[in-house]
């Protein structure tokens, strides 16, 4: 079973390009490595997309078995840098998996009280991250995409529109209409509680 691995540090695209020439020649060490060096950063952003811990883990690792059966799909100089490419190929099985899936939404109009004892500040804090995540999702799939990738996963406009095959103006047209529409949703949401 796929497990992610910890850790922030990304080496460089050059380490990427040595290991996938080795992958291409069959050879198992330089897969796990690969693997090991950023099975945590597909794993975060598959997360965002499906919500389920197990359900982002197959998606991580059916893309990393894709990259092992066939390597050469991905080639130095003519695709994109590894991991901007990778992480379209993640976020198409992710737009995949949610298409597949379609689950029903749960309404949670129903409140059910916290009986441990909390700051209100931190409670605050919860609520509005919380309302926040619920408005994201209800977002149109690509506002959505470039907002994770974006925002969560922290690539550049230019590497999140490679990943979603836009042109930049596209993608910064999305994420405009993005906020505009969380901003909207927010203020009246926030308007609306007494």
């Amino acid at each position: 079973m796929f497990v992610p691995q910890s850790g922030k540090e990304h080496p460089p695209e050059d380490a990427d390009v040595l290991l996938l020439e080795r992958i291409a020649e069959g050879e198992h060490a330089a897969f796990a490595t690969l693997v090991h060096r950023h099975s945590m950063r597909f794993f975060r952003v598959a997360y965002r997309f499906v919500q389920v811990k197990t359900d982002a883990e197959d998606i991580v690792q059916d893309a990393f078995l894709k990259l092992w059966e066939r390597p050469f799909i991905w080639q130095a100089g003519r695709n994109a840098a590894f991991t901007t490419w990778f992480y379209r190929i993640v976020v198409n099985l992710c737009l995949d998996h949610t298409k597949k899936k379609c689950p029903l939404a749960l309404i949670d109009d129903h409140w059910v009280p916290d009986e441990r004892e909390m700051q209100d500040e931190v409670l605050l804090i919860r609520e509005k991250e919380q309302l926040l995540e619920t408005q994201i999702s209800h977002l149109p799939e690509r506002q959505r995409t470039a907002l994770n990738l974006c925002f969560y996963e922290g690539l550049s406009n230019q590497q999140a529109a490679t990943v979603m095959g836009l042109r930049l103006k596209a993608l910064q047209a999305l994420l405009m209409r993005a906020k505009t529409t969380l901003k909207d949703r927010l203020r009246f949401m926030l308007e609306d509680t007494p």
